[in-house]
């Protein structure tokens, strides 16, 4: 199977042979090898790939137009990252092609096939940046300005990589062609593991967000400054840790501090400053306030102890994704027909994960499919799709289009 093919040919980019878990940071050499691969594989295939004005690829299979078909997913990863999150779709999406010509299947409406730039955020921070800037759902220039850690801008790195930094932001015309979207993710869980299906259908992404947060201390010596004098932002910082996992509990939510910086991080000086990255999740956006409202006066309330300056603010925030009903009931009668008849109907799962597709949602309907993980891990190098799901999800995803490609646009 042409997947097979394909997989075999991206997996080993950007990995690392310590830890086996990926390094693909937008517009850095890992990433960059990554779109070529994709541009690559496309043309090989006759498509037409352009790249939009927020660095995002298209591959198009008919003149790109009104009432277009649109799948596809990322190539970036987290830092140490799994292989399947965000590839799995891009490299079913050009399989999908694949099996459909092998159908003799010819496309009533142009389809496109998308790789959406800085979905996780590893890099600059902000996850969804290529959709976020598309649907308007960010300012252009505070795009332009977002550093990583080595201080390189947005605008900087996408001037190095040969793109116009100063053409960014809103772009209605891509969007009006698009009459649909369905991305294939690989599951951040074990639901389908226990259902026994290998592909299943989204239903709604939890609402979520990331905040950071500054906690102000004074830097001093560790070996001469009494306790009683110090002003230690560590400190209010362990507190708070504690809390998130003490909201999250409360609330049967999800709320992670995973990303730190100390300054000026000597084993033998207190800090003068950490800045930390909350992440949270809950399965509605009243639930999502108080869990971040609860970790924000804790902070408070441990700085104040500590005599430390605290600020907190959030970088980002997504909100309740519920996708087009009608849509994804659709999707679950196409998978459902290809089902084995013992597995019972195609299982329809809400998830806490953002993706591209949900910021798209608001502005062309969506759905999304799910293949297998029997890991259940995500963002992490034990992630994991067996062969055999891989080539499920191509048949699924390929169905799908064939269900919504042999209509003209505008009647899906």
């Amino acid at each position: 199977m042409s997947f097979d093919r394909l997989w075999a040919e991206l997996a080993p980019v950007g990995r690392s042979a310590d830890s086996g878990g990926y390094h693909r940071y937008t517009w850095a050499g890992a990433d960059t090898d990554a779109r070529a691969w994709f541009t690559e594989a496309a043309a090989a295939r006759g498509l037409d790939v352009r790249t939009d004005r927020n660095g995002n690829l298209w591959a198009w299979w008919g003149m790109p137009g009104p009432g277009a078909v649109a799948t596809g997913s990322h190539l970036d990863s987290v830092p140490d990252g799994g292989a399947f999150d965000g590839p799995l779709g891009v490299a079913c999406a050009l399989a999908a092609v694949d099996e459909l010509r092998s159908r003799g299947f010819t496309p009533a409406r142009p389809l496109a096939l998308g790789v959406f730039v800085e979905e996780e955020g590893g890099r600059f921070g902000v996850p969804c940046l290529g959709s976020r800037l598309s649907t308007g759902e960010i300012d252009p220039e505070r795009a332009r300005t977002l550093t990583d850690a080595s201080g390189t801008t947005w605008a900087r790195a996408m001037a190095d990589a040969g793109l116009d930094p100063d053409g960014i932001g809103p772009d209605p015309e891509l969007l009006s062609r698009l009459d649909v979207f369905v991305e294939l993710h690989v599951e951040q869980g074990r639901a389908l593991e226990e259902t026994g299906h290998p592909v299943g259908v989204a239903g709604a992404i939890w609402p979520h967000g990331r905040w950071r947060m500054d906690f102000t201390g004074r830097a001093d010596h560790a070996g001469t400054t009494r306790l009683e004098d110090r002003a230690d932002p560590m400190l209010p910082f362990a507190h708070t840790i504690l809390a998130a996992r003490a909201m999250a509990e409360k609330h049967d939510a999800r709320a992670t501090v995973a990303r730190s910086l100390v300054a000026p991080n000597g084993t033998n000086a207190i800090p003068s400053l950490v800045s930390a990255w909350l992440d949270a999740r809950a399965a509605d956006s009243g639930t999502l306030a108080a869990v971040v409202d609860g970790v924000r006066e804790a902070a408070e309330r441990a700085a104040r102890d500590h005599g430390v300056a605290h600020t907190m603010a959030a970088e980002s925030t997504t909100p309740l994704v519920e996708f087009s009903h009608d849509l994804r009931d659709r999707l679950a009668e196409i998978v459902g027909t290809r089902a084995a008849e013992s597995a019972g109907s195609v299982p329809i799962l809400p998830t806490g994960a953002g993706h591209d597709a949900g910021v798209l949602s608001a502005h062309v309907p969506t759905a999304m499919l799910y293949v297998r993980n029997p890991t259940g891990v995500s963002h992490s190098p034990q992630e994991w799709a067996r062969p055999e799901d891989g080539h499920a999800g191509v048949t699924a995803l390929a169905d799908v289009l064939a269900d919504l490609l042999s209509v003209p646009g505008g009647a899906s």
